[in-house]
């Protein structure tokens, strides 16, 4: 007698599309770790970008798998100019799983780890991984199949149970790691995004007071395996012609001597790969630049947040504006295109900082600026904690709902006045672009984040 296939369903829950839809590069971590950690299971996937809910319960009838995975990438866009959450979508999704199959659900990813007893209310999982969460879910099914009550696994929450703030802190973390890239995956956000994705390391040591990141991936920051890394990245490029990749690091210019090797790398192996990541302009050299050039870097967005020095300070940023100024025209003469994202408003902004930082901007030559407009609170950030000390949030306000600091004068009209006045090139969260992106991306099949197109002297 021929037994039933052990399946395990992993599905990307996440259908949010600005400016672009990005490929969940989480569960395809999972579906190769897993496959290594769990040989007698077979792993599926399905995409709720690419899937209706109907469909998913469909597959799910189909497949019959032994344990449902549900990841969640962003509770929000993180953009007070057009605030809501994401749970709504996210019940309908988890919804549909439960009419489908009554098997384990199991929970986790960004915006759980940001949220997890909120989350594991709203879906009604029956368990929930904080944080890294590959080996943790192994050793999770390898504990249910065996019968057992699961404890004692690194970022566990358990339906039921009250765990506050956090479960089991994480002990260990895996250094190497191999993407598995889902071919039919691959066409749509080829063509949709115009790049795909991976990562070369995980957790900031950083300490800027509105970022979730620590708290997502932890303050220790583990660098995976270069040559992994770059095998992964010559099979994609050979098996389907992918030649843009975009770095999902925090922050990429850490660990200058595990980025100097991954670039020499990318030089060796002949990857013949574009790729972009995000950047703090903090002690970084032209010399590194010209090597990462040589690598194939095209693009660098700058987690820069404020032109003036007293706001950056504010922040938590350990870098002032001539440092973003020197990073700039370091970029400019390596033939790099850069742009600088910004958060007007937050902690310690005023609109005479505003004012400031947009007579800065005129410096910083063929860029691009991305304003936010305030600053996302989220929970266990030093944010959170200022915000309630001086009133602007309650202790017990559980942030699911977007909450902002937004400093008390304000003036969004007479800040994208004066960024016009500027003569710079800046997009504002609700400005129209979508338009013109979509034709640069899908239209003439251009590749790469695209906003080099929109640049000024």
């Amino acid at each position: 007698m021929i037994s039933a296939p052990r399946r395990i369903l992993l599905v990307s829950a996440n259908r949010h599309r600005e400016p672009y839809p990005v490929y969940p590069l989480g569960i395809s971590y999972l579906k190769s770790y897993l496959r290594w950690r769990l040989p007698d299971y077979e792993i599926v996937l399905f995409d709720c970008n690419l899937g209706t809910d109907e469909q998913l319960e469909t597959f799910i009838r189909r497949m019959q798998p032994r344990y449902v995975g549900l990841s969640f990438r962003n509770v929000d866009g993180a953009n007070s100019l057009c605030e809501g959450n994401f749970l709504t979508g996210y019940r309908a999704v988890a919804e549909a799983v439960r009419r489908a199959t009554t098997v384990p659900l199991l929970i986790g990813g960004a915006g759980f780890s940001i949220f997890p007893q909120h989350f594991m209310e709203i879906v009604g999982a029956d368990y929930g991984l904080a944080g890294e969460g590959e080996e943790s879910l192994a050793q999770l099914i390898e504990t249910l199949d065996a019968g057992r009550e699961p404890a004692d696994i690194d970022g566990l929450f358990v339906r039921g149970h009250e765990t506050k703030p956090y479960p089991r802190p994480h002990r260990c973390y895996l250094r190497s790691l191999e993407v598995e890239f889902e071919d039919a995956w691959i066409d749509y956000y080829w063509r949709e995004s115009g790049m795909l994705n991976i990562q070369t390391k995980r957790g900031c040591p950083y300490d800027c007071v509105y970022c979730s990141y620590p708290v997502i991936d932890g303050r220790t920051t583990r660098t995976l395996d270069p040559d992994r890394i770059v095998e992964d990245i010559v099979r994609l490029r050979r098996s389907k012609g992918i030649d843009y990749l975009f770095f999902t690091d925090s922050v990429f210019n850490i660990c200058r001597e595990f980025n100097i090797r991954l670039a020499e790398e990318l030089i060796r192996r002949d990857a013949r790969i574009r790729w972009g990541a995000y950047f703090s302009p903090a002690n970084l050299t032209r010399e590194e630049l010209a090597l990462y050039r040589r690598s194939g870097l095209t693009h660098i967005e700058f987690g820069t947040e404020s032109f003036d020095d007293e706001v950056l300070a504010a922040y938590g940023k350990r870098f002032v504006f001539e440092d973003v100024l020197r990073a700039s025209e370091a970029a400019l003469a390596e033939n790099i295109y850069y742009a600088h994202f910004l958060i007007f408003g937050g902690i310690g902004e005023t609109m005479t900082s505003i004012e400031r930082g947009i007579a800065n901007a005129r410096h910083i030559r063929h860029s691009v600026f991305f304003p936010y407009v305030g600053m996302r609170i989220y929970p266990h950030t030093a944010l959170q904690r200022l915000a309630v000390e001086q009133g602007v949030i309650a202790a017990d306000d559980p942030l699911v709902d977007p909450r902002y600091w937004l400093c008390p004068d304000f003036d969004l009209e007479r800040t994208r006045s004066l960024a016009s006045a500027s003569g710079k090139a800046w997009v504002f969260p609700d400005d129209e672009n979508d338009a013109l992106m979509h034709r640069l991306r899908v239209e003439r099949n251009k590749k790469g984040p695209l906003w080099e197109y929109l640049r000024k002297p």
